[in-house]
């Protein structure tokens, strides 16, 4: 086990919008936070390192508990993929050296440059190295902040739906991506995702998120009809398209067997 979640909880102001949140992760595993809108998912990831803090329960990551440690030791073991990336008149390459910080004392050092040029190198980006964030497109823009959460060397990799705004070459490229890293590196990611068939393709472990808690969590059983109705309110039939699982909204799948 790499991250243990337990009992977190966390409000706004004194609205409750997490509660009794508790799951753990191995390594070598891609989990993907599910559930509609406003369900308090990338809450749950920003809680995880701390970019909010809960009112209670505890994030421990190799037995440490997250929740204590101080903001440089966090940023060494968590790597965050923001949904969205700031753009700016900053070369690629200076973007993901910034994901050294955490480990630069008073100057840049060779084994910062060489952990960012291995990087690029790592997700074939060599072109870009010299590009300015404000003149790539959006699939570009999401690999400089993968490589920037890498290049922290972290235990775990959080993603703030890593492909919103993509299109479906870019989604799978991304995904692709980081489902390699985790497994050769033998790391940890966890996702927030509204692509259930996206999830079901590249996720290893789901939880669903409803009313705040934890409604089903698991391995692909879980995610069927009966637990997608509850959550998103919608039935659905899943079925398998080239061996692959893939979700339908039932009455399109009605009209698909009509057709």
């Amino acid at each position: 086990m790499i991250l243990s979640v337990d009992e977190l909880r966390f409000l706004y102001r004194n609205r409750v919008v997490l509660n009794e949140i508790a799951f753990s992760i191995n390594e070598g595993e891609v989990v993907a936070i599910l559930g509609p809108n406003g369900v308090g998912k990338t809450t749950l990831l920003k809680c995880l390192n701390r970019i909010l803090t809960p009112r209670g329960g505890a994030v421990l990551l190799d037995g440490n508990d997250l929740l204590r440690l101080d903001m440089i030791e966090i940023a060494r073991k968590v790597g965050y993929v923001p949904q969205r990336v700031e753009t700016g008149r900053l070369t690629a390459f200076d973007a993901v050296l910034l994901g050294r910080k955490p480990y630069i004392g008073w100057d840049i050092s060779e084994k910062d440059l060489r952990i960012v040029d291995a990087v690029f190198r790592r997700l074939s980006m060599d072109n870009l190295r010299l590009s300015f964030l404000d003149e790539m497109s959006g699939g570009e823009l999401q690999k400089i902040a993968i490589a920037r959460a890498l290049v922290q060397e972290p235990k775990v990799l959080l993603l703030d739906e890593p492909t919103s705004n993509l299109d479906l070459k870019n989604q799978v490229s991304i995904l692709s991506i980081i489902t390699r890293i985790v497994r050769e590196h033998h790391i940890a990611a966890v996702m927030t995702m509204h692509d259930l068939n996206q999830a079901l393709r590249f996720a290893d472990r789901f939880i669903f998120l409803k009313g705040g808690k934890i409604f089903s969590h698991g391995g692909h059983d879980v995610v069927n009809p009966g637990v997608i109705e509850e959550v998103y309110g919608l039935p659905v039939v899943i079925g398998s398209l080239a061996g692959i699982r893939c979700v339908v909204p039932a009455e399109q799948a009605c009209e698909l067997m009509n057709d």
